[in-house]
């Protein structure tokens, strides 16, 4: 009897757990009939800007755009004169849909063990009910690559989302788009006190250096006995999963933030003869003509963080984007996808870590870029995202001003032509302690007691 009693309520805990997980927004429904944002100011992005301007939508992509365009029989007109329209924002580097509450273990599903996961997919774990998706969203951000995050080396790889849909299944817009390897950190700490000696770090980071190379080795020997005449090399997993790689289908995205490990990476990236994609960069302003003599892109992440060294200049991350765009280093800006908690629970201050970059030397259009065609180039889906085109995926945002600037409203969004829920946990409790304050103004005060 006291185990049935006990069996009920852990059930009942289990439930209410699982119910907290769980977001309320329901997903939007593919609208039958096109539609007409009538009379915004248009932000094309890639090209001018167009005041006074209609845009077109018909089966989820952009059908026209132009000043007062004929409406269909059947369409659906939204006016939003005075208004502004962009493309979606893309974060480029997020645990999104990955983690819910770090101090739910069940709930976060970032990292897989060990030092060599290159088979492990953020796409199977995805959680299309996660509460980060409707916050994030509500601030512009539409698309984003969800990236594992890693306790070794080679993390697995990534996917890139639409953040709306029922399943795992309806998030997914690229299902891979690169693997993931988090360099090894290569800094030596002299100082006396330290509990391990200098050699003993130095055999560690040659150690975990000589993983990397032996992985890469190991996949290219189970390519070649796979499309060898015999092929009797059973199936692995973790081989297998690399061998897009190998083929040059599939890019590397390299975790690296010091100097030291960029330069490391450049190196092992020619000799494997490899294209990389740096993620973090936060030393990239210190190597420019080495990234752009070998054409390395940078997703920038984060912006508003502090310097690596005490006698780098206070505005050394702040900076570094414009010092990238000025030497000709192709980039993007992301969040801090690094932070486990944070990295996913700030993902909708990504706009204002390209208004930190604008505020510090970037172009204010290259910092819009920044934050949507840019990450859409690197991150393959230039043709479908990150401009205002025709031909591309209805993917906008209406809002009330600039995006980059933290009074600016996101008034209205739309993924693939479908108008999406702008509500979140955030607003519906500030709407109810909103309420619980009013009704305490309202309430008679009671008497004084008589001593």
């Amino acid at each position: 009897m006291r185990s049935a009693k006990l069996s009920a309520l852990l059930a009942l805990l289990l439930a209410g757990w699982a119910s907290g997980l769980a977001s309320d927004n329901i997903p939007a429904v593919r609208p039958a009939k096109p539609l007409l944002l009538r009379g915004a100011t248009v932000h094309t992005v890639s090209g001018a800007d167009l005041p006074a301007t209609d845009v077109l939508v018909r089966d989820g992509k952009i059908a026209a755009i132009g000043a007062k365009l004929p409406a269909p029989a059947d369409v659906t007109v939204a006016d939003v004169s005075g208004k502004h329209v962009y493309p979606g924002l893309i974060s480029a580097f997020t645990g999104m849909g990955l983690t819910e509450f770090n101090s739910v273990r069940g709930s976060v599903d970032l990292a897989e063990t060990g030092a060599l996961n290159p088979n492990a997919r953020a796409q199977s774990a995805l959680n299309a009910d996660s509460e980060h998706i409707p916050v994030s969203r509500t601030n512009g951000i539409l698309t984003a690559l969800s990236v594992p995050l890693s306790t070794g080396l080679v993390a697995g790889t990534s996917t890139l989302i639409r953040m709306d849909g029922w399943t795992w299944e309806d998030l997914t817009l690229r299902a891979t788009v690169a693997l993931h390897i988090y360099w090894p950190n290569l800094t030596v700490n002299r100082d006396p006190n330290f509990p391990r000696s200098v050699t003993e770090q130095q055999k560690t980071i040659d150690e975990n250096l000589k993983k990397i190379r032996d992985a890469f080795a190991s996949a290219r020997a189970y390519q070649k006995a796979k499309t060898g005449a015999a092929q009797t090399t059973d199936t692995d997993s973790r081989w297998e999963a690399m061998l897009p790689v190998l083929r040059g289908e599939l890019p590397v995205f390299v975790h690296a933030s010091e100097v030291k490990q960029i330069e490391s990476a450049v190196a092992w990236a020619k000799t494997e003869k490899l294209k990389i994609t740096l993620v973090g960069g936060l030393d990239a302003w210190r190597v420019t003509d080495l990234l752009k003599a070998n054409d390395v892109a940078v997703i920038v992440s984060p912006v508003t963080g502090l310097p690596l060294r005490r006698e780098d200049p206070f505005d050394a991350v702040f900076s570094n984007p414009a010092r990238l765009q000025a030497a000709g280093v192709r980039f993007c800006i992301a969040n801090d996808g690094s932070d486990a908690e944070l990295g996913t629970q700030s993902d909708r201050n990504l706009p204002y870590q390209a208004g930190k970059a604008a505020a510090y030397g970037l172009p204010p259009t290259e910092a819009l870029k920044a934050i949507t065609l840019y990450p859409a180039q690197l991150l393959g889906v230039a043709g479908e995202l990150g401009s205002v085109e025709i031909g591309k995926r209805a993917t906008l945002i209406v809002t009330d001003g600039d995006p980059l600037e933290i009074p600016t409203r996101v008034e209205q969004a739309f993924i693939d032509g479908a108008k999406i829920d702008l509500s979140n946990r955030h607003i519906r409790l500030y709407e109810k302690y909103q309420k619980k304050y009013e009704q305490l103004q309202k309430a008679p005060v009671a008497p004084a007691s008589k001593s």
